[in-house]
């Protein structure tokens, strides 16, 4: 393992990156109750630079997380209700003609869309056609959007955040798996516990307001994100990381039975490398500066559920990605010896 970066041999930014997790859920915690690991797996998107996905039921208070968020993130916000008539141009901008006042003349103007914003709720977005859907592609990807034949750059931090409703499949436009690879996690919203709920019905029925004070500002987010990028992360993680996502790809030497059955496609390369930042971040946030496969294994359902696409004997068994995540865990080493001694894992690595 290589040295750490000079930024990361000091304590001070890394005691920051801890405490600024920590007065963000301090703030959260204010508005929203529980739902501990979806903010855990937000603020690791958020400082890793990538994108999630939220499928959850009505109700759960999903768009009410991100807003807050933005606002204790002293970030821009901006809410796309997609609609089956939402068209490209109504998020991205369009060119106007106006007239100047002063000259008389008229000139062409460009009118930024919602998307010039740092934080993007994009609300329920299979409820859109693929067309406006792609719109998002260019800016989740590249942090610019192209209008005519010129180009706009887009603020930074940039965050995509989009949810879906999994019970209401009709009339809707499922999410193609190019545009699903996009997202850095897909992120399940679950029911509150039961005390949990008793509390939310106690803070939303009475005269109950909330005072969100700003923790860090767009600078200092894209400072820490830097940081994240500098974590050291030795070989035998990256070979690890690598035989998990590559046990998921069907047809390949190595891959399970059990995946050969019940998968029809698998995971490609840009899950291996938001595993790597993704851990990264965790381990910053836990106030550690190395990555160990504890923060991987953490992160493989969330990055790898819609990566993975079930054949139909396993849908008519009731079987999902999560299980089979659950599965190539428990038989991938996770020791370096024992990835370098395992036969199979060495066939993974060489095909």
């Amino acid at each position: 393992m290589t040295d750490p970066p000079t930024n990361l041999s000091n304590a001070a930014a890394i005691e920051k990156l801890g405490a600024a997790r920590d007065k963000i859920r301090k703030q959260l915690s204010q508005v929203i109750v529980g739902q501990d690991h979806v903010i855990e797996e937000l603020l690791i998107a958020l400082f890793s630079q990538g994108h999630a996905l939220l499928e959850g039921v009505p109700g759960l208070a999903k768009t009410l997380l991100i807003s807050t968020l933005s606002r204790a993130l002293s970030l821009s916000f901006s809410r796309i209700q997609f609609t089956p008539d939402l068209m490209p141009a109504d998020i991205t901008g369009t060119d106007i003609i106006e007239e100047n006042k002063t000259t008389g003349s008229r000139e062409v103007r460009f009118l930024e869309g919602p998307l010039f914003s740092n934080v993007i709720l994009a609300d329920e977005i299979n409820r859109t056609p693929p067309k406006t859907q792609a719109a998002l592609l260019e800016a989740m990807q590249e942090r610019q959007i192209t209008v005519g034949r010129v180009r706009h750059e887009l603020s930074a931090p940039f965050f995509v955040l989009a949810t879906q409703n999994p019970i209401e499949q009709e009339g809707t436009y499922p999410l193609p798996e190019a545009q699903q690879d996009r997202f850095m996690f897909k992120i399940y919203v679950e029911y509150p516990s039961f005390e949990e709920e008793v509390e939310i019905a106690r803070r939303t029925t009475g005269s109950f307001s909330d005072q969100i004070e700003p923790v860090l500002s767009a600078a200092e987010i894209l400072e820490l994100q830097q940081l994240v990028r500098e974590v050291p992360v030795s070989d035998h993680i990256i070979r690890y990381t690598t035989s998990l996502v590559r046990q998921t790809r069907v047809g390949k030497e190595g891959t399970p039975d059990f995946v050969s059955d019940q998968v029809s496609w698998g995971a490609g390369p840009r899950a291996v490398q938001f595993l790597i930042v993704g851990a990264k971040a965790r381990a910053l946030l836990t106030g550690r500066t190395h990555v160990s496969t504890d923060d991987i294994a953490s992160l493989a359902k969330p990055v790898l559920r819609h990566r993975m696409v079930l054949n139909f004997a396993a849908e008519s068994e009731g079987i999902t990605a999560d299980s089979v995540i659950e599965k190539i865990l428990s038989v991938t080493p996770t020791r370096e010896d024992e990835l370098t001694r395992d036969e199979r894992f060495q066939k993974i690595f060489a095909s």
